[in-house]
């Protein structure tokens, strides 16, 4: 019994080193911040599902990527990774009106859909089933408060696990 212990506490490591994934969950903070599901189809595209706030609201992305893991010749655990994906949901503000000396807020709701970009990088601890990453969103609302809105550097930091 104690010899299979030893063994199993040799292995363990070993066996997570090995490891090989296909799905990953995390949370994403920046100016859309939210939780992250990614799907892996293969070794270079996966699927991506956000769901994020921004603006007061709540959005879902979907993406479709597409990883490049041999750009950075001194590692592998680095990952570059680009896709392009749809947003929908609703935000909301306060619109201020003034008639008379007097002034007042109203709160607003409009529906929010548009068109995603994303471009980042990964670096994927093969120790432990977890990765961190910078990751720019450009986002173009063609549905919202402003149509036609664009916000280019929807920068964030994720951190992700991956089983």
């Amino acid at each position: 019994m104690k010899r299979l212990f030893i063994a199993l506490l040799l292995f363990f490591p070993l066996a997570l080193f090995a490891q090989t994934f296909n799905k990953a969950v995390g949370i994403r903070g920046g100016l859309s911040s939210g939780i992250e599901y990614r799907i892996y189809t293969d070794d270079a595209n996966s699927y991506k599902f956000l769901l994020a706030t921004r603006d007061n609201g709540i959005q879902l992305h979907a993406f479709k990527e597409f990883h490049q893991f041999d750009m950075f010749s001194f590692t592998e655990q680095l990952t570059f990774f680009y896709g392009v994906g749809v947003h929908f949901g609703y935000e909301q503000w306060d619109k201020q009106y003034v008639q008379d000396n007097t002034s007042w807020y109203e709160e607003r709701t409009a529906l929010l859909a548009g068109l995603d970009g994303l471009a980042g990088v990964e670096y994927l601890f093969y120790e432990v089933p977890l990765s961190i990453g910078l990751e720019v969103k450009p986002y173009f609302d063609v549905l919202g408060r402003e149509m036609f809105n664009i916000e280019l550097f929807d920068v964030a930091f994720t951190l992700k696990f991956h089983f």
